[in-house]
């Protein structure tokens, strides 16, 4: 085997660090991205995670593809060990275990954004206070207004009150007599009159409730 080829695999060497890396976390990496998360634990600088990474790529220990202006770095899948039955096993527990977990975490994120929605339809402390002083002042102008209505001098005694409903109903009673009259005779000239009623009603000079918008009282 070539040196060029064992630079990278060495145990020490950046080119072991990142392939060990990108294998263990089996998803694909930017430079940057390698870098970010190698230098925290590795101190390594970015020169070297870029120059192993090329070097990886070139020997076929990794793939790389490009990525808009970037490239992004992934273990070969065929040169990773595959996985046992049991392994697989445990891994499609591990999945629905975790898709079962989101499915709870979603369920209660939509529990939670439901009371958040309701809790922002609600009044504050602040407005409540606002509103409570709006109606001690409504309740405050009402009781000042009921008051002077009862100190007044002028009200209408049940008495009064009753002579005016009776005489409502006379004249509305009479209104009503009077004008059943004049329909009936109306009525009865316009059944030899040549021309129509409403040209009767101007030539004479006849003007009707309905012109006027006025409306017959509803009896009491």
């Amino acid at each position: 085997m070539s040196k060029g080829r064992e630079g990278p695999e060495g145990s020490g060497g950046p080119g072991a660090v990142v392939l060990r890396y990108l294998r263990e976390q089996n998803r694909p990496y930017s430079a940057q991205d390698v870098h970010g998360n190698l230098q925290r634990e590795t101190g390594m600088g970015k020169a070297a995670v870029l120059k192993a990474l090329e070097q990886l790529a070139q020997q076929g220990r990794v793939r790389e593809k490009p990525y808009g202006k970037h490239k992004i770095y992934f273990a070969d899948q065929e040169q990773l060990p595959a996985a046992g039955d049991a392994e697989l096993r445990a891994l499609d527990a591990d999945i629905t275990a975790r898709s079962r977990e989101l499915q709870e975490l979603l369920n209660n994120c939509r529990q939670l954004e439901a009371e958040l929605k309701e809790l922002n339809g609600t009044m504050t402390t602040t407005d409540m206070a606002r509103e409570v002083e709006e109606l001690r002042k409504d309740c405050s102008s009402y009781t000042e207004k009921l008051e002077r209505i009862k100190s007044a001098t002028n009200h209408v005694t049940p008495e009064e009150k009753e002579k005016v409903c009776s005489e409502h109903k006379l004249y509305c009673k009479e209104w009503r007599r009077r004008k059943r009259m004049a329909t009936e005779l109306l009525d009865a000239i316009l059944e030899g009159y040549p021309k129509s009623k409403k040209q009767f009603f101007e030539e004479v000079g006849i003007e009707t409730d309905e012109e006027h918008n006025v409306t017959l009282p509803a009896a009491l």
